[in-house]
């Protein structure tokens, strides 16, 4: 059986105001050769379909069209869709009626019965050719706190967290599959304990101090292949070639610049050891350019802009963030950058201005100036310093109500 397993479209994301539309549409024409090409017998999705979860209808239709031309040009396709962080589980699932009769799962739903058992059952899905099953599929999506079993082992977790209870939704659905001689394929939307981060990628959610991290570990026996969505580098996890994350298909951020776009092959036999892997790369038609690649002065900027090809803007420019080294605040600086960007085939989408380090002696912290320091003016100050903008104003006021309540 051969698998296809790509995640996190992120459909309806606008990429500093620029709208992805044709790239999408890309993407999804060449998703569909690679169908036919390699006679993928399934395609999995594993999660963040959607990049809001309340998204445009434009960006639905995208979807559905997608899953209609697919499942209509090659009509023994199977595919199997999970809910990511950025999806609405219910959302997603409202189709399923007529989605099924395409030979299409969407899970993301946890449902319980009436005593309070979750259904375990629906998260295994068996993975057919014709009319015989060849491999079975744990299709679990993100879980969210309340989503897991309530009862742990006292003796591994006295607190139940929810790293313990990830694990036991995992093992609880594994226990379902009817004949686990045949090859198991697990899905899942999640952080994956030493899964590698784009630097300073705000896109990507990270929970401070590793609470959703999840250990490897829960996919290391009986399963054949683990197809992971959420973080956007396509990677191994775990020092195995079977735990993967198939990684966005488009970048979210410039700090994704370097990723390398795609999806995985999965090759499965008799059994869950035997299985091939192999990465196919996704040339994405839009690229991201930095310039200078440190920041610069802005006379040395500007001489770089001058580099930059000549042409006329179209859907396929490519983006562009500028780094600036500045001495002082330039009121002019964009006007300056635009100006010198006129007739130049790129996109402007950033322009990140910094300023040279302090590198007075800092003043030691002691307990008592520790104790009058305000939260939100500390969060303010790092902010500004990570990112060379002001926090919004939005979340300055979230974060000073989440304040406020944590000290009632």
């Amino acid at each position: 059986m051969k698998i296809l397993h790509t995640a996190d479209w992120h459909i309806g994301h606008s990429f500093y105001e620029y709208d992805r539309q044709k790239e999408h549409l890309y993407f999804f024409d060449w998703l569909k050769q690679q169908i036919g090409q390699w006679a993928i017998d399934v395609l999995l999705i594993a999660g963040d379909v959607f990049d809001s979860q309340n998204p445009s209808a434009d960006s639905q239709k995208m979807f559905y069209r997608f899953l209609k031309e697919a499942t209509t040009a090659y009509p023994t396709l199977q595919i199997v869709v999970i809910a990511g962080n950025h999806d609405s589980a219910g959302r997603l699932e409202a189709p399923n009626p007529l989605l099924e009769e395409m030979n299409i799962t969407v899970r993301g739903l946890v449902t319980r019965n009436t005593a309070g058992v979750i259904d375990f059952d629906r998260f295994v899905v068996p993975l057919m050719q014709g009319d015989a099953v060849k491999a079975w599929c744990l299709a679990v999506p993100y879980l969210r706190q309340g989503d897991y079993p309530e009862h742990f082992d006292a003796a591994q977790s006295p607190h139940g967290d929810y790293a313990q209870g990830i694990a036991n939704f995992y093992a609880a659905v594994y226990e379902r599959i009817p004949d686990k001689s045949k090859p198991v394929i697990a899905m899942g939307h999640l952080h994956a304990t030493g899964a590698a981060l784009s630097v300073n990628d705000r896109f990507e959610r990270v929970i401070l101090g590793g609470l959703e991290s999840i250990s490897t570990d829960i996919f290391a026996k009986g399963i054949a292949y683990t197809a992971l969505g959420h973080l956007h580098r396509a990677q191994n996890v775990g020092g195995s070639e079977k735990i993967c994350y198939a990684g966005a298909p488009l970048p979210m951020s410039f700090a994704e610049k370097n990723n390398k776009q795609g999806v995985t092959l999965i090759t499965t036999g008799e059994s869950s050891s035997d299985v091939q892997i192999e990465r196919i790369l996704f040339d994405t038609p839009v690229k991201l350019l930095n310039i200078p690649r440190e920041p610069q002065p802005l006379q040395e900027v500007l001489a770089a802009i001058q580099e930059l090809p000549d042409g006329e803007i179209a859907v396929q420019s490519p983006f562009l963030e500028i780094n600036v080294l500045l001495n002082e605040p330039e009121p002019a600086l964009r006007h300056r950058i635009e100006d010198a960007l006129s007739g130049k085939s790129v996109r402007l989408a950033r322009i990140v201005a910094e300023y040279p380090q302090n590198t007075g002696t800092s003043t030691a912290l002691n307990y008592e100036k520790f104790q009058s320091l305000q939260p939100v003016n500390l969060a303010m100050d790092v902010y500004q310093r990570q990112y060379s903008e002001e926090m919004p104003e939005a979340l300055k006021k979230l974060l000073t109500h989440l304040i406020s309540n944590l000290e009632q």
